[in-house]
């Protein structure tokens, strides 16, 4: 596979653009982008979604992008709407009210946005280059527990590759504190990588609630009739391997990968400016490409 996307690589030129949509929830602008490679055949479209603290342009994911796109697929990132960032400074929280505000919601929603936009006759890439009833979602750690959120409602999603998801959304939720977040009206988390304490508004827990159901992780994945392609590490620090075991347990049509030594992002750091992927995620880039 390696070999045929730097074949591929030579013979066509990738196009990429850069867009912005605007959120249903206080019509907040996120950005977004797409590459693919123009050769005037219909190719499946995979949405990447990052994680918790994370953003479309988070350590390798540009990379990753390319090198799918070099495989045959158009690829769109996006930055969840109320991630932090904003489209001026896309790699940066710099908007913790933001990240405070967002809650599962409006991460469904922002996700049913893109699904739309790419359905759209204002969508970046000729109708021509598309194949629109193949449709896939690519989700990393939380951002995978909200896919398969979204994959159990949306039939216009036909397959689902998730990395280090997450089994359960309360998993990234300070329930443990509950009784003080909801007097104190805010939780902080600490952001290791930038040292930003940031704020969690007791919206979130409230949001969640009011919708136990339907953003339960496991009842979703047991409503799913799509491929789903499970990738964990055995070694993740973040999201135990355990997650990945209990999602595959409740899946209909499920592989399971269980990359040995990989940590939660599969040897990924941020910035990363290495022109090659690390080990572990190279390894889950060829399962993605086999399975799509």
């Amino acid at each position: 596979m390696n070999k045929l996307i730097a074949q591929t690589s030579k013979q066509m030129q990738r196009q990429s653009e850069s867009f912005i949509l605007n959120s249903l929830h206080d019509n907040r602008p996120f950005l977004s982008d797409v590459r693919y490679l123009s050769n005037g055949k219909r190719k499946p479209i995979i949405l990447l979604i990052h994680g918790f603290k994370g953003f479309k342009d988070f350590m390798y994911f540009n990379l990753l992008a390319d090198l799918l796109s070099d495989a045959g697929f158009v690829v769109v990132k996006m930055n969840l709407s109320h991630n932090g960032t904003t489209p001026e400074q896309p790699v940066d929280f710099a908007d913790l009210e933001a990240f405070g505000n967002n809650n599962y919601t409006i991460e469904s929603d922002d996700i049913g946005v893109m699904l739309d936009h790419i359905e759209s006759s204002g969508f970046q890439v000729n109708k021509e280059e598309l194949d629109l009833n193949k449709i896939y979602l690519l989700g990393h750690s939380r951002g995978g527990g909200i896919s398969i959120v979204k994959a159990a409602e949306d039939n216009r999603i036909k397959k689902l590759v998730t990395l280090a998801s997450v089994s359960s959304l309360t998993s990234v939720m300070p329930v443990s504190v509950i009784e003080e977040w909801k007097k104190a009206g805010v939780h902080y988390v600490l952001n290791g990588r930038t040292k930003q304490d940031m704020p969690l508004y007791y919206q979130l827990a409230e949001d969640y609630l009011a919708n136990e159901a339907r953003f339960n992780v496991l009842e979703g994945e047991k409503k799913l009739n799509i491929p789903h392609l499970i990738i964990h590490g055995d070694k993740d620090e973040t999201v135990s391997v355990n997650s990945a075991i209990e999602i595959n347990e409740h899946c209909k049509n499920g592989k399971l990968v269980v990359i040995k030594e990989a940590s939660h992002t599969f040897g990924g750091f941020h910035p990363y400016t290495e022109k090659t992927l690390p080990k572990h995620a190279a390894i889950a880039l060829e399962e993605i490409v086999d399975f799509l």
